[in-house]
């Protein structure tokens, strides 16, 4: 590679042009995505898209930082059906858990 590619690997001395500085710059620009994953996602309906964009853009942030936000959220927050296990697996009371659950819909019916 030289300077006719973007790239200077400078003089002897070790020294670098401006043309080498600026291909540093720009390729640690583009580093950014390097580490990060991304999702892609097909078939998105567009009013979907439109109601992200709008809650994106009324939120003073990009749709790309609102849906990482948001992603991340959702990963963060457990399923019901993970939560469910969770609660399965403690012991030590004297009530099931499906007895549980009955018993509070009962209460609710009443109510």
């Amino acid at each position: 590679m030289g300077v006719e590619d973007g790239f200077d690997s400078g003089d002897r001395s070790g020294h670098f042009s401006r043309d080498s500085a600026k291909a540093v710059d720009a390729s640690a620009q583009c580093l950014h995505t390097v580490s990060m994953t991304n999702v892609l996602v097909r078939d998105l309906p567009d009013d979907v898209h439109r109601t992200l964009a709008e809650r994106a853009r009324a939120e003073g942030t990009s749709l790309q930082w609102y849906l990482t936000t948001e992603l991340t959220r959702l990963a963060r927050t457990p399923s019901l059906s993970e939560i469910i296990a969770r609660i399965e697996q403690h012991s030590g009371g004297s009530v099931g858990f499906k007895q549980a659950v009955e018993d509070l819909e009962a209460e609710r019916r009443q109510r």
